[in-house]
């Protein structure tokens, strides 16, 4: 997956389950590397980032379009998981719910799962959906790493603010991953790969 210049190189790629319920998962037993965020953060465009295509995660500018989990199969080694985003869904209660129960089945019964990548929007401290989302996250022992996108929105000048009032919203310790991702220019995009990978070579 690592070319010569020491970047990440994905050749093959593929959209291979689109679930509601665990009966549509994928049953090879590969890693699962998860990513969550509240709606219209840019998760498909990290996701489409991350593994060198321009669409095949499908982004859109209506928050709430994903209504399903996708399974993304990469290089035949690992799965990219999509999970409906969180917040500002415009939806009746009763299906924002629903969403709600379908992620929550998949993280807590998942055993492929490795680790979860939480995106936030890095211009803005993290809302009352993300605190929730993270705190739930970490009290069930997940693995958290936190890619605070549109990086290249903000001035070099404004980052280190910018990556504190994120670490403070979440009361992040210096353990804690925080990468700065930018799916324009790139930015982050091999250091959350380094990570990635670190995880799935892991036991599960």
């Amino acid at each position: 997956m690592t070319g010569d210049t020491g970047t990440t190189i994905i050749n093959n790629v593929e959209l291979t389950h689109v679930a509601v319920a665990p009966s549509g998962y994928p049953g090879e037993g590969l890693p699962e590397i998860a990513f969550v965020g509240k709606s219209n953060v840019g998760k498909s465009s990290l996701i489409n980032c991350m593994i060198n295509r321009k669409a095949l995660a499908r982004t859109s500018q209506t928050p709430g379009k994903t209504r399903t989990i996708n399974f993304y199969n990469v290089e035949n080694m690992l799965y990219f998981v999509d999970l409906p985003g969180y917040g500002f869904a415009k939806a009746p209660q009763t299906e924002i719910k629903k969403w709600g129960q379908m992620i929550e089945k998949y993280l807590l019964n998942r055993r492929q799962l490795r680790a979860i990548i939480m995106l936030v929007d890095i211009r803005h401290k993290p809302g009352e959906n993300d605190i929730q989302m993270y705190e739930w996250l970490k009290y069930y022992g997940y693995d958290i790493i936190i890619a605070a996108t549109k990086h290249d929105k903000l001035k070099r000048s404004q980052v280190k603010e910018a990556v504190g009032s994120v670490k403070e919203g979440f009361g992040l310790s210096a353990e804690d991953k925080l990468i700065p991702f930018s799916s324009e220019t790139k930015e982050g995009r091999e250091v959350l790969w380094e990570v990635i990978r670190g995880k799935v070579n892991e036991e599960g």
